[in-house]
This record gives C-alpha cells, structure tokens and sequence, in this order.
C-alpha cells in the first residue's frame, strides 16, 4: 500500500463515508500477506517509498503470478526484474496490459491514470559503456522510470572512444543522479565522476574477458575510484542502482 493510498482510506473514515470496519478489511494484510512460498511485504512502500519489487529468477511463472495479483490487489501496479520470456507470458496472460521489457527482463503494471513524471521528480541519466552493457543499463532506466522519474539514455560512449562522450556534456550537467553502467575495466565512472558535481552510481557489469572474471575486475575499478562522488552497486545490479538513485532524488 502507498502512502497516499493509506492517507486516503483515513480520510475517508475520518469524514465518515468509509466505516472503520471496511477499512480495517483493506488493511488486514499489512504488514506482509503469506502465501507459504513468499511473504509478500505490502508495508514496503510506507516504510521505503517504493513497493516490494518480484525478482523472478529462481521462481516459477506459477509463483511470480501469484506474488503479483497480490501486489496488484492492494497497490493497483507490480515490477519484476529478471523476468524471462516465460514468466512474462504467464504475467501477461493474467494482466494484459503487464509491460514487458525484454532487453531489460522487466516487467511492470502501471497503477491507473499513472502521470508524467513531474520535473521535481529529478532526472536520471543512465550511461552505458558499449552496447554489450545495455541489458544492465536498461533494467536501470526502466526501475527509475517505473518508480516515477524522468530518465534519460546515453547508450555506447566508452573510454575506448571517450570523445564520444564528451559530445554529450549537456545531459551529464542536468542530471540530478548519473548511473553509469560499464564492464572490462570499468573505468568510465571514474571518467565521469571528474566531470560532474552530481552523484555517480557505478554499475559494474559481467561484460569482458577471461580476466575481467565475470565483472570483478570492473567492480574492483570502480571501488578504486579516484574520482569523488561514485559510489558502486554490485555486479550486473541495474536494479539495487536506480533504487539508490530513486532515493538520492526523492530526498
């Protein structure tokens, strides 16, 4: 349950159109649901802004399903991650209108009459590397925009032709928070950390070589950062990114 949809229901008891019964029913599952396999945390979004987010690998279709009406049931919406082909068709058939994104492995429901993301929602630009990056960087850009903000895509401007960046310096100066999303060495956060007064979220990813051993080598890049202000999610985590961003701009 979101907080406005809480203040709501209050409002309506408190005018004396919705009986203190009636609201208790709709508050009956907070604050988690259990469906023996996952207890579904519907108190999430009071506590941290944003519902409880369905990470559909290892679960069946079965269970992703079912994880998602109940989420729907109370909050109108739900977002997976790491959604395949065969969990989105099961969503899908239950929810049509489900957004299915198959580059980033999401999908989402949008809550009805869900508005364009006000400017003080702050933007978020997401960069990637080269396009081998672009699954990780585009699971960022569509939690960021699933959780309510502007967001904009700076797709293959690497360190291997880094003046393809710097054509690009307007949008790095107007974003409030820079996701950057990099694999084999990980150096392209570092660049950009040296080059903006906003907050830098570095996203290693398993992109590379043998020696690049499966992102580490650009997880160990970016935690040795020479630039102020990156910070760094763990490998492949476009998710637990545009989480960390969200909040950056929400406070």
């Amino acid at each position: 349950m979101r907080a406005e949809q809480l203040e709501a229901l209050l409002a309506e008891v408190a005018a004396g159109r919705l009986p203190p019964q009636a609201a208790l029913d709709r508050l009956r599952h907070l604050p988690f649901e259990d469906l023996t396999f996952a207890r579904v945390d519907h108190h999430r979004a009071l506590r941290q802004g944003h519902p409880e987010v369905v990470f559909c690998e290892g679960k069946t279709p079965e269970q992703v399903v079912s994880i998602c009406e109940r989420l729907a049931a109370m909050t109108g919406s739900f977002l997976g991650t790491r959604c395949s082909e065969r969990h989105a068709a099961a969503v899908r058939e239950a929810f049509p209108k489900a957004v299915w994104t198959p580059l980033a492995r999401t999908i989402h429901l949008s809550p009805e009459g869900t508005a364009e993301p006000s400017t003080d929602a702050g933007t978020i630009l997401v960069v990637s590397a080269g396009t081998s990056d672009l699954p990780v960087a585009e699971e960022a850009a569509v939690v960021a925009e699933v959780f309510g903000h502007r967001v904009e895509r700076l797709a293959d401007v690497g360190v291997a032709g880094i003046h393809r960046l710097f054509a690009s310096g307007e949008a790095l100066q107007e974003a409030d928070v820079i996701i950057v999303v990099a694999g084999m060495e990980g150096a392209l956060p570092s660049v950009i950390g040296g080059l903006v007064a906003a907050p830098v979220i570095a996203v290693p990813t398993s992109v590379g070589y043998g020696a690049s051993f499966g992102g580490l080598a650009a997880l160990l890049g970016m935690l040795n950062s020479c630039a102020a202000g990156v910070t760094v999610v763990n490998i492949d985590n476009g998710f637990g990114a545009a989480a960390a961003a969200s909040r950056i701009c929400r406070r």
